[in-house]
This record gives structure tokens, sequence and C-alpha cells, in this order.
């Protein structure tokens, strides 16, 4: 599978998924531990890659998404930005209600496909 196809499959597979570096209980570096924490406040579930162990992705994830830095941060297959973006999103209230919303969603949606 080429990169570029791994990451619109990530991305669609995932409500709410962040591009980082390390991991969420063990960060490799500030901004990715800001992101994450920040993350992790608004209490639902989300998954991460790790760029430093997917080296392709690393490389090719700011071209696909015009988006030059890490982390980055990805709901319902928009991006939403990095570490800035997040942190004035949450400290404003904002992150908090798209998380919510966007896992709400996805979670009627799998239980209506389990009916």
């Amino acid at each position: 599978m080429e990169t570029i196809d791994k990451i619109k499959q990530q991305i669609a597979e995932n409500p709410i998924l962040i591009y980082m570096k390390g991991s969420p209980k063990l960060p490799s570096c500030g901004f990715s531990s800001q992101a994450t924490q920040a993350l992790m406040q608004c209490g639902e579930p989300f998954a991460y890659v790790d760029i430093l162990q997917n080296p392709d992705i690393r490389s090719e994830l700011p071209a696909y998404a015009e988006w030059p830095t890490f982390p980055q941060l990805w709901v319902d297959g928009e991006l939403v930005g990095g570490c800035d973006i997040i942190m004035e999103m949450f400290q404003k209230g904002e992150l908090q209600p798209l998380v919510a919303e966007t896992a709400a969603k996805y979670k009627d949606d799998s239980e209506a496909a389990a009916e």
C-alpha cells in the first residue's frame, strides 16, 4: 500500500486521530505532550500514530495535509491543526465539544451497525 493511501485509510478509520512524536503516555516532544494532554482531558478515546516509528508517514503527511509540523490532529476526516491551534481551542473551550460530538456521532454509528 502506498504511504498516501495508508494515511487516507488511517484518517478515514479513526474519527479522532493525532499524528505525533511518541505515544500519549510517552510523548517524545513537548508539543506532542501538550497536544495529547489537552486531547486526553476531553475524555474521549482517540487514536494516534507515532511518526518516529513511521518515517514514511513522517515524510509524506506534511505535503498531503499542507501542514508542515507535528503533531497534527485530525477530527472527522479534517485537519484541525497543530499544537498551537489545539491548545488555543482547548483553552477557549472549543476542542472539548468538537471531540465529544465526533465521538458521540461515531459511537451512535457503531451501535446502529450492531443492531
